[in-house]
């Protein structure tokens, strides 16, 4: 029995020697791996791998003027614009134009047949012509007192009636040749050759397109900051034309109702295609200010409520900043604190950054496409 436990014991006690080397063995090889992660990584005790430089584009804040603007949608509409309606009643004989085309003023636009006009205002001269010389023949008897006054009164009367008369008639036969009031261009024509036309039938609608008219409503404490002739941008919803026209009229009330004050804008030039009734968005400068400090408007990002830029700090580390801004416009904003005139703000690759992020400044050839690569890292929105 006693050499039996010692048989055991013999063989046990080596097994056991083997299972904790190969234990220890284990725990040595994944310090070493762990080891050698760290001394990769560049940090020791720390498994994160260095960041490389971000790529960025950078821009000086410089001082310049900055404009703000109240923005509102006006539709185009024609400087004059007039219906043309038929004054006698006749049979439409002649069309002289067609819809789109442009007429100067006074120019003939539809002839009604004249006949009957034409013959009534032969009548007419002929009635005048005999009580005229009726009236010569009286005034010789009344020469010789053969003639009472209320005679010549009476035939004096008559006579001043037929002239009249003869001026109505005069005036009717002119009224069936149909022309312009005003140079424009013929936007509607609401009638055919052999048509049958009443006094008040509409014949055309004409409109002069030069200038156009744009008429918005502006709140009524920016009375005093416009002035006629003062410069206003468009731009058509259509086509994203832009225009640029002035103000040629502020309305001298306030609307009750809006609080509103009504402002006319002409513009006097424009592209072709450019029609009344097509929409714009006005822009009216309410205040410019002067000596500002301005950097590009894409600088400016909204960072969790802040709204912030990035400063380059010797073209090498992004420094946070949060920035109060002031008027804006399509290019620049204006900063009122927290930028100084010179800091070199990033404007390609600022929404990959973070405060103390190491970065690259790169030439503005090669700034678009590292702003490319970068814009859907991590950051400020």
């Amino acid at each position: 029995m006693k050499s039996t436990r010692r048989f055991r014991r013999t063989w046990l006690a080596p097994a056991f020697v083997l299972a904790v080397a190969s234990a220890l063995g284990a725990c040595n090889k994944g310090g070493g791996a762990e080891q050698a992660q760290g001394s990769a990584g560049g940090a020791p005790g720390n498994g994160a791998p260095k960041q490389p430089p971000v790529p960025v584009a950078v821009a000086a804040a410089a001082t310049g003027t900055i404009a703000s603007y109240y923005t509102a949608t006006a539709t185009l509409a024609a400087d004059k614009e007039a219906e043309i309606l038929a004054r006698v009643t006749g049979v439409v004989e002649r069309l002289l134009c067609e819809e789109g085309d442009n007429v100067a003023q006074g120019a003939e636009l539809l002839l009604i047949d004249n006949d009957e006009y034409r013959f009534r205002l032969e009548q007419a001269e002929a009635d005048r012509k005999e009580l005229e010389t009726r009236v010569e023949r009286m005034n010789k008897m009344r020469e010789q007192d053969m003639v009472s006054a209320e005679e010549y009164e009476t035939l004096a009367n008559d006579l001043a009636a037929a002239k009249a008369a003869e001026g109505m008639a005069r005036l009717n036969l002119s009224y069936t040749r149909v022309t312009a009031p005003f140079a424009g261009r013929v936007v509607t024509r609401d009638v055919d050759p052999g048509q049958t036309v009443n006094v008040g039938t509409q014949l055309f609608v004409l409109s002069d397109f030069t200038p156009l008219l744009a008429r918005v409503h502006v709140p009524s404490k920016e009375f005093n900051k416009l002035k006629p002739d003062q410069p206003v941008d468009l731009l058509l919803e259509s086509s994203g034309t832009k225009l640029r026209g002035r103000i040629r009229l502020v309305s001298p009330t306030i609307d009750p109702s809006s609080g509103t004050i009504k402002v006319t804008v002409e513009i006097t030039e424009y592209p072709a295609g450019v029609r009344p009734g097509d929409f714009a968005q006005v822009s009216i400068v309410t205040e410019r200010r002067n000596n500002s400090t301005l950097v590009p408007k894409i600088a400016v990002v909204n960072d969790r409520g802040e709204q912030i830029v990035y400063v380059s700090q010797a073209d090498t580390t992004a420094e946070r900043r949060v920035v109060e801004v002031g008027f804006q416009d399509d290019q620049n904003a204006e900063i009122l604190n927290g930028v100084t005139i010179g800091d070199r703000v990033v404007v390609k690759g600022q929404r990959s950054l973070k405060h103390g992020a190491a970065i690259k400044v790169l030439d503005p050839e090669n700034a678009a496409q590292a702003a490319g690569d970068t814009s859907a890292g991590p950051g400020g929105s």
